[in-house]
Order: structure tokens, then sequence, then C-alpha cells
């Protein structure tokens, strides 16, 4: 009984750092947006890296110690860095030209595209029900943005880019051996985005307003505390039980945008969203089950 009890209590632990952490990631983002019309999405990458990297060092040196810092696997380390950045600056981009809400729904195709990589490269099976849910989770796509011959949102395609290079980033780490621990992916990841954010800094950089200096370090502390609360969870309850809660973030955002920016999204939006998140949540539930 004393087991069940702590298995209960690691559960609500882990979805209450799971809807902290994706509540965090929610207002990194509407920091980006905020600073989005004054700095280019790199830049705010690089100083979010930046700013980030000492934290996340010191966080895996206290819980690691330096072992943490240790890979064999560099090589992938550093693509998953290049994707990382080109698909984190596509969402920043979406942030200035699409609501907040709508940028984050389509982003939350990635878990689809997960399913769908691992099927192409790494030989999963689907379930006839599994690709049913990712057409459903696409259709909601496109009933979110609502394509017709003269209205076409071209900026739609920047989160679908994102939700992407996040899937192919999740589907690499399979590439990492199991022995290197969850503090040394998310070390390089920060380092990566560091060093591949200032490749074409220079060329982008613009003087830094100090007012807007709080909404750098918000971005920053915001994101790595959301990593390492969402890595937390993952830790201590089922991924079957907490990755369903991911999905807090829709509403997040939907508040945020509507608080900071006064966006109201219609009724097919609400419509697009739940086909999104209740494909994504058929997906990983059923992952769940055959694991």
């Amino acid at each position: 009984m004393s087991t069940t009890a702590s298995q209960q209590s690691n559960i609500r632990t882990g979805i209450l750092c799971i809807l902290v952490g994706i509540f965090c990631l929610t207002l990194s983002d509407s920091l980006a947006k905020w600073l989005g019309p004054f700095y280019s999405p790199i830049q705010i990458l690089f100083l979010r890296a930046a700013i980030a990297l000492p934290l996340v060092t010191m966080l895996v040196l206290s819980l690691g110690g330096r072992r943490a810092l240790r890979t064999q696997h560099i090589g992938v380390h550093l693509l998953r860095g290049a994707i990382n950045v080109a698909s984190a600056s596509c969402f920043y981009l979406g942030l200035t030209l699409l609501p907040l809400a709508e940028n984050t729904a389509i982003a939350f195709c990635a878990p689809l595209f997960v399913t769908a990589i691992s099927v192409a490269f790494l030989g999963e099976k689907v379930s006839r029900g599994g690709w049913l849910a990712i057409l459903v989770g696409f259709a909601g796509v496109v009933v979110i943005v609502r394509p017709s011959p003269g209205n076409i949102q071209w900026a739609a395609l920047l989160p679908l880019a994102t939700a992407f290079g996040y899937a192919v980033m999740m589907v690499s780490a399979k590439r990492i051996s199991a022995r290197e621990s969850m503090l040394t992916t998310m070390f390089y990841i920060v380092l990566g985005q560091l060093v591949f954010a200032s490749l074409p800094l220079a060329a982008v950089w613009k003087p830094i307003d100090w007012s807007h200096l709080p909404g750098f370090i918000g971005i920053a502390v915001c994101s790595t505390m959301g990593l390492g609360l969402i890595t937390q969870a993952f830790r201590m309850a089922p991924a079957s039980i907490v990755a369903p809660f991911d999905y807090f973030g829709l509403i997040s955002a939907g508040l945020l945008g509507w608080f900071f920016w006064n966006e109201l999204p219609d009724a097919w939006f609400y419509v697009g969203a739940l086909m999104i998140a209740a494909s994504g949540v058929y997906v990983a539930l059923s992952n769940g089950r055959r694991r």
C-alpha cells in the first residue's frame, strides 16, 4: 500500500510539474512575442541561450557532476542544436505574424510528426487508429488556418516547420546512448543553441534597449524552468499519463494572448485546436499502452 501511495504521489507531482512547466514555456513565448517586433529571432535565441547556459551548467553540475558534461555523441548534439535554432526561429517569427494561441496550436502537431517520422526511419508500427489520429490532427491545422484561393496564411507554415523540426530533434534523440542522462541532453541543447545562433548574429544584431533586458532574462529563466520541470515530470510519472497534459499549453496560450494582446480566437480555432489535442492525446496514450 505504501508503494501505491508513493506512486500516486509521484503521479500528482509529475502532473503539477508539467502544468507549471508548460505555463513557464508559454510565458517565455509571450515575452518573445513582445520582443519580436524589435529584434530578430536569432538575436532573441542567442541572448536566451547566453543567459540560460550558466544556469543550466550550474544545475547540471549540482545534480550530475562533471560526468554529466561528457558525451560520446557530440555530432548528434550539434545536429540537434542546428535544428533547434532553425525550428525555434520559425516559431519566434510566427509569433510576430500570428496570434499566440494559433501559433502554439499549430506547433502542437509535433507529436504527430514524431509518429510519422518514427515509422519512416525507425520502422515503428502504427495502428489504423494511430494513422487516423494523425490525419485528424493535420485536418485540425487546416480548420484553424482555413486556406482559400484568395486567403492563404503562409505564416501558418512557420509553426508547422517548428513542429517538424522539433519532431526531428525528438527522433534524433534515439541516436544518443541511454547511458547519457537528461541533464547531459539539456546542457547540449542550450550550448548548441548558443553556438548556432551566434553564427549569423553579426548580420542581425541590434543594440539592446535596456528596458527590454528584463524580457530577455524572463525568456531565459522561464524557458529553462519550463524544460526542467517538464523533464522532471516525465521522470516522476509514466509518459502516457503526463504527456496529454502538454496540451495545457493551448489553454495558457489562449489566456495570455487574450490578456496581453486582446486576441480572441474564433469558434473554428477551438474546433481545430480540439482536433489537434485529441489526436495528440490518442497517439500518446496508444504509444504508452504499446510500451
